[in-house]
């Protein structure tokens, strides 16, 4: 299979080691890697030339910007993006290349303890259940590192995000334009050297993912905006009613601003609610329509 393991690095000499060795070990050419540095300062790149593996500088700065770079330079039909701190086993990379989907994501069902911090993973669960709203899809892991797409599924893919928000940015695209994004289980281990992923980068990808509903999604998020104008409105219908009935005081004017603000946000509500549906649809009559495209060319 015409295929490429694509490892953004930054300073990680010592779980790149390992990860290559481990690559090797399973039937992964050299040929078939490459390393897209960050500008490291420890000899990570070092480390893949010594094993005859190609390393080449990112542009820009950030795990997105290295993953675009990668797919700039990368000729494979599928690409795999991995991180190389030795947290996703090696085993998973023939898992990922034996499913007929455009994008197929490494859901981390085996989590070695200490691993992934219970605050992490809440914030994944909720994360992912945000993305299944919008896009439609039944993912578990959108968040997760390892992954393989074709490379005509992305090919006019944006690279808006910034840093981690890469991978939601890419089963979003994959999802909105009629791909098909499943999931196989894997293992994740504790990484090898200085944890770099904090609470600012979760905060970056609940960010980075909220953007992406007025970019893949503007009706929703249109109508889901303003649905919140029900907030106030309620708080005011609040404030009225308490007047009214303990004090005995009438605010007809902000009675009707209230009523306004509620009924509105209600509507915009129930426009939002049929917007994800219209979506859903969207994106089946899109995937039909490939299906049949792919019939015509194979018949």
């Amino acid at each position: 299979m015409d295929y490429l393991v694509i490892l953004p690095t930054l300073n990680e000499r010592e779980g790149l080691a390992k990860t290559l060795d481990e690559l090797f070990s399973v039937g992964v050419p050299p040929d078939k890697i490459l390393v897209v540095d960050g500008g490291s300062t420890d000899g990570t790149c070092d480390v893949a030339r010594e094993r005859g593996v190609r390393c080449i500088m990112q542009e820009g700065r950030g795990k997105a910007a290295a993953v675009k770079t990668a797919f700039k330079y990368a000729d494979a039909n599928v690409l795999i993006v991995m991180d190389a701190d030795f947290t996703y086993p090696a085993q998973h990379v023939r898992d990922l290349l034996a499913q007929d989907c455009d994008e197929v994501i490494g859901a981390r069902v085996e989590v070695e303890p200490g691993a992934q911090r219970l605050l992490y993973r809440f914030g994944n669960w909720v994360l992912t259940k945000w993305f299944n709203l919008i896009f439609g899809t039944d993912l578990t892991d959108v968040l997760s590192g390892m992954y393989a797409v074709r490379r005509e599924a992305v090919a006019d893919m944006e690279f808006a995000s910034r840093g981690f928000g890469i991978e939601s940015e890419i089963a979003a695209h994959v999802a909105s334009t009629g791909g098909t994004i499943c999931e196989v289980p894997i293992r994740y281990r504790r990484r090898v050297g200085r944890k770099k992923l904090g609470l600012r980068h979760g905060l970056h990808i609940a960010w980075d993912m909220a953007a992406l509903a007025p970019r893949y999604n503007p009706a929703f998020f249109l109508s889901f905006a303003a649905a919140l104008l029900a907030l106030p409105g309620l708080g005011i219908a609040a404030w009225v009613a308490y007047k009214w009935v303990f004090l005995g005081v009438k605010h007809y004017v902000w009675g009707i601003i209230a009523f306004a603000l509620v009924a509105g946000g209600v509507s915009a509500g129930a426009v939002a609610v049929l917007t994800l549906y219209l979506k859903r649809m969207e994106i089946r009559i899109l995937r039909a329509l490939r299906r049949q495209s792919a019939g015509a060319k194979t018949s």
